[in-house]
């Protein structure tokens, strides 16, 4: 393997995390993973990637240790999976002078509060938003358009993000929110939220890379008031127009906020024939959204984000014309998953069309209601030459996959009386 360098800060926890460690290898290329905490990631101990202990919340350490890395062997790029991380691992590049997206755009972008008032004002349609620091002003916020959505300015994969149906529910969240201090990675919290319109439209992202829109998902989302993602489809079965709105509103808010450069994971709904931005995301997409694109369209973005933090041509091309779909496992009530897992991987794996099935947690261990996407219990990946054959076989697949969920001791005792 070359002695060149690929800096990976920290990482999502599954999917991309590994992938681009694996990509950077295959492109003889060594990944070193920079994390305060290496143990998080199980998959690094597992895949011998080699890892640095550093304080990544902090610029000047991960500037330190880029610098002993560099006397080791030359530093081709950096890169990160987890959105957390982004405007660190921009900044880092930016120092070493290697390709990235914009620091400033970056930071901008991962405020959301700030990118929702960048896109008003370039005229990209957004949901009516207010920005607030107390309980009070949000529940003044909310007084005229219940129900209403109230949310972190900073998170990823729906964490915090609730509907609030009543003022009692509107004040209760937000002092929740505000009442934090650090989010789940121990990151400082801004003291604001987002108390926002709720959108009732079907809800898809388009995935961007520079400025060029790749494709557009389906996205299905569980039982309100949480907004847990259970299911994407690759590509949207879409009308020509509607496609084309989506495709057009998620470039122009790209482009507004700066960005331009790699992927970008932009989430539109929509509210009558207009598609409206719900969030830009500077990074690739989570929940395997790129693997479904991988096998639906024989466009490997992981592998392009790659290319591009080592400063080489990425133009992503559709190299497939079939479909994929992802289904998550959740359940509706408290539970355990089963002491064998094996029968209902199984029964799942031998759905015609499904092509990975799997389960996040281990037998026996206690489950329960989905509120982010931390709940999901594993995943069924299924794929064919049309929409409704992948999404049915995905279905399916994760009806089979939802065996391993089991009563607990005390349900089934309640059951009997």
């Amino acid at each position: 393997m070359s002695g060149r360098l690929l800096l990976l800060v920290e990482s999502n926890t599954t999917g991309t995390g590994r992938l681009f460690a694996r990509r950077a290898a295959e492109l003889d290329v060594t990944p070193v993973l920079l994390s305060k905490d290496p143990a998080r990631y199980p998959y690094a101990a597992e895949d011998g990637l080699r890892t640095v202990v550093v304080d990544t919340s902090d610029a000047d350490r991960l500037w330190e240790a880029a610098g002993r890395l560099a006397a080791e062997a030359p530093v081709a790029g950096v890169l990160t999976s987890s959105e957390y991380y982004v405007p660190a691992a921009a900044a880092l590049a930016s120092r070493l002078g290697l390709p990235g997206p914009s620091a400033d755009a970056v930071r901008a972008c991962r405020d959301k509060a700030e990118q929702r008032r960048i896109l008003a004002a370039a005229g990209v349609g957004v949901p009516g938003f207010a920005v607030v620091s107390t309980a009070d002003a949000a529940v003044s916020a909310a007084a005229t358009r219940l129900p209403v959505v109230v949310k972190p300015v900073q998170g990823s994969g729906s964490l915090g993000v609730r509907l609030c149906s009543d003022l009692d529910e509107v004040a209760g969240h937000a002092g929740a929110l505000l009442a934090a201090t650090t989010n789940e990675r121990g990151v400082a919290t801004p003291g604001r939220i987002l108390v926002e319109e709720y959108l009732t439209g079907a809800e898809f992202s388009v995935e961007v890379f520079g400025t060029e829109a790749v494709v557009t998902v389906t996205k299905h989302v569980g039982p309100l008031p949480a907004f847990v993602e259970v299911g994407h489809d690759v590509p949207a079965a879409l009308p020509a127009g509607l496609e084309r709105e989506l495709r057009q509103t998620a470039v122009r808010a790209v482009t507004a906020l700066g960005l331009g450069w790699g992927a970008a994971h932009v989430e539109l709904r929509l509210d009558g024939p207009v598609a409206k931005v719900i969030e830009v995301n500077p990074r690739l997409a989570g929940g395997m959204i790129p693997e479904l694109v991988r096998r639906a369209c024989g466009i490997d973005l992981v592998r392009a984000q790659v290319l591009a933090a080592l400063g080489r041509a990425a133009h992503p091309e559709r190299a497939l014309y079939g479909r994929a779909s992802i289904r998550f496992l959740t359940t509706d009530r408290d539970g355990i998953l089963a002491p064998d897992l094996t029968v209902s991987l199984t029964r799942a794996g031998a759905v015609p069309g499904v092509v990975e099935a799997v389960l996040y947690r281990a037998p026996g261990e206690p489950v329960g209601p989905a509120t982010d996407f931390r709940d999901r219990l594993g995943h069924v990946i299924a794929v064919a030459d049309h929409p409704a054959e992948a999404a049915g076989a995905a279905d399916r697949g994760v009806a089979a996959l939802a065996g391993a969920i089991a009563a607990t001791p005390l349900d089934r005792q309640e059951a009997l009386t």
